[in-house]
């Protein structure tokens, strides 16, 4: 029984469960956005914004802490069919993530369930991603003025009262068709 256990297995042990959040955390952090299946990305969640929120102190305290929990890897670039490092995961964690997220309280992250399904076990996929970036207060489109209402049914005006004069005979009224409570006509 599994009463009270809190952790996901993933079908895995626990070295290889620390190294698939380590590297599905660098992986997210590198690129932006990761395509996993909902399990892991439910698993590597937490442990992403727990990262980002000891790079948002920025202190080496900080810094060395994330390094013991996320291990470090280089961002490599190939120019000239040669790779070149540009920069590490922890710099660029601490450079440009931390800072982006500087006045939000949490919740750095998004799963976005995605309409494909895995080959193979058929699992449900996901877009897991870090949020974008505070836009500048775009100006407020202008408020439209409510639309007036339109009638439901052209209504004709009643028609006015024949004046006759004594001498000449009143026209005959024609009998209107009755309505049921429907608005039916009936005859």
């Amino acid at each position: 029984m599994r009463h009270r256990d809190a952790n996901k297995h993933l079908g895995r042990t626990s070295a290889h469960r620390r190294a698939l959040r380590r590297n599905l955390a660098a992986s997210l952090f590198e690129h932006g956005q990761i395509t996993t299946t909902r399990e892991k990305a439910k698993f590597v969640r937490a442990f992403a914004e727990k990262l980002i929120t000891l790079a948002r102190q920025g202190t080496l305290a900080a810094r060395r802490r994330t390094i013991a929990l996320l291990q470090d890897r280089n961002i490599c670039r190939e120019e000239d069919g040669e790779p070149v490092q540009v920069d590490t995961v922890i710099h660029k964690l601490f450079a440009e993530i931390g800072p982006r997220f500087q006045d939000r309280p949490g919740g750095y992250t998004q799963i976005v369930n995605l309409p494909l399904r895995r080959v193979g076990d058929n699992g449900q996929l996901v877009l897991l991603r870090l949020l974008e970036e505070k836009k500048t207060a775009a100006p407020a489109a202008p408020v439209r003025p409510p639309r007036a209402r339109k009638a439901s049914a052209p209504v004709a005006p009643a028609p006015a009262a024949p004046t006759s004069s004594p001498d000449q005979p009143a026209p005959p009224q024609t009998p209107q068709p009755a309505a049921d409570a429907a608005g039916n006509e009936t005859t």
